[in-house]
């Protein structure tokens, strides 16, 4: 086994026991070919495990106070954050990104555990003027109940905390299967999370390669509640489906197309910027990278050139290497995709300006690039790139932005870069889309809402609104109050 990887479990944890199997799988270095470590492959059975043991926690959990949930919430928060550089190392070797992005990412992942820490201590109910003398009407929130939730590789960390912290500050229990690529990480949070206090069953984690099998155990199984995911909408719309028949609660962040509009009066040094954050984090490998880079027409030729010379910064190689900015994409997959997009965009008649190849630090790296003369007819603009590669397309006024930054299925996020409040303001609104950054390329954090419209997905995490999709409303009527 990989020394980094040593410090923490390789096995699954169910009902507060760490779980092996004879079956496993393999977790590779994408850096380096590298494995890492073998983890237990679990199938049907092991989930309904998981489920049975996070059902029989709940009602423990459940009636514990908010108050005494946030303490161990807290203890959680303090030791994640003191682990912070053996978490980002394993991040960086079974990821791949930057070891600077994995140390973000920790303190992220950790942000929102510590925010929902407090939060779950404000699930407000309320009070409602009566329209019968002799009645009283209120709310009270109370947890969903047990919660499944499926996990992708990009964000290894902050996706899983995302969705257990606000689950377990309202008082459910929950069951995880994080990606096969990436499973260290959601294991070594969860033995964390166990140090912390978190009684048996209240975390669990399957491990699997079986990722549909184990999937529809969570949706066809009665006592989940409540379903999230992260990942592609062709697999969101799966489960959407396999949910129908226990009429489980959903929240689904999907995939995205997001538009980065760069209007005449921007400011060209911040616009350069926010699309350098926005589209190269984590090799272009994030949900909401600038997917569509929209220039108009009186600014295209600087910007383009701009960005170009901002992009032959980046020094590409493996993440644990001092001053990489760019590390391997995940998969030769992964690879093949970007690959093909660039191909048919270049055919069509749009021109490599930067990059557009292979990258000699390895076979998952792919050089950072700037594609120009880019039209909506291209696969490029359509599909997410999900890859280190900026597309430039030109429009000539606002109306045409907003129509050409509308014109796809998919509505998770959208910037937009220009001086004109009025404007600003007045394109945001129209954007068709969750989340709109103004002047800015990187918006993310534990208290704002995050999730999209349309094909992107449904509901929110993050912010108080993230606490909302673990809790149910109860309306109590009392009578007889004059009596």
């Amino acid at each position: 086994m990989n020394m980094i990887a040593k410090k923490f479990p390789n096995a699954a944890l169910i009902d507060g026991e760490w779980v092996t199997s004879n079956k496993t799988f393999p977790v590779y270095d994408p850096a380096t070919g590298e494995e890492i470590a073998s983890v237990p492959d679990l199938g049907a059975k092991d989930a309904l495990r998981a489920i049975d043991a996070a059902n029989s926690a709940l009602p423990t959990w459940s009636t514990k106070t908010a108050k005494e949930r946030a303490a161990i919430l807290k203890r959680w928060f303090d030791l994640v954050t003191a682990e912070t550089e053996s978490l980002a190392q394993l991040m960086t070797t079974e990821q791949g990104k930057p070891l600077a992005e994995s140390r973000a990412e920790v303190a992220y992942g950790a942000s929102f555990i510590e925010w929902f820490a407090e939060e779950g201590k404000r699930a407000y109910g309320r009070t409602i003027p009566t329209t019968v003398a002799s009645k009283r009407y209120i709310t009270i929130k109370q947890p969903i109940g047990v919660v499944a939730a499926i996990t992708p590789w990009n964000f290894p960390i902050a996706m899983i905390t995302r969705k257990v912290a606000p689950a377990l500050a309202a008082g459910c229990t929950i069951v995880v299967k994080p990606a096969a690529e990436t499973p260290l990480c959601a294991l070594a949070v969860a033995k964390l999370g166990k140090d912390a206090g978190l009684p048996p069953g209240v975390l669990n984690i399957v491990t699997t390669k079986d990722a549909p099998a184990v999937g529809k155990v969570f949706c066809e199984d009665p006592r989940v509640r409540k379903l999230s995911f992260t990942g592609s909408t062709e697999v969101g719309k799966i489960l959407y489906r396999q949910c129908a028949d226990t009429v489980k609660k959903l929240t689904l962040e999907l995939g995205g197309n997001a538009p980065l509009v760069v209007f005449d009066d921007a400011d060209l040094e911040q616009a350069v910027a926010g699309a350098m954050a926005s589209k190269y984090r984590n090799a272009g490998q994030t949900c909401v990278c600038a997917n569509r880079i929209l220039v108009q027409s009186g600014i295209y030729d600087g910007f383009a050139a701009a960005l170009v010379k901002a992009v032959n910064k980046l020094t590409v190689g493996p993440g644990l290497e001092p001053g990489t900015a760019i590390g391997p994409l995940i998969s030769s997959e992964a690879i093949a995709k970007v690959e093909a997009l660039v191909s048919d965009a270049v055919k069509k008649g749009a021109k490599v300006l930067t990059g557009g190849t292979l990258d000699n630090a390895g076979p998952l790296f792919y050089r950072p690039s700037v594609v120009g003369d880019v039209t909506a007819d291209m696969s490029i603009v359509q599909e997410e790139i999900f890859g280190p590669v900026a597309a430039l397309v030109r429009f000539d006024t606002e109306a045409d932005a907003v129509k050409l930054a509308n014109d796809t299925p998919f509505g998770l996020a959208a910037y937009l870069f220009s001086q004109n409040l009025g404007r600003a303001w007045r394109v945001a609104e129209k954007l068709d889309v969750g989340m709109v950054g103004v002047n800015e390329g990187i918006f993310s954090n534990e208290v704002v809402p995050f999730g999209g419209v349309k094909e992107s997905g449904l509901g929110r995490e993050g912010g108080a609104e993230g606490l909302e999709e673990y809790l149910e409303t109860k309306y109590i009527c009392l009578g007889g109050i004059d009596a």
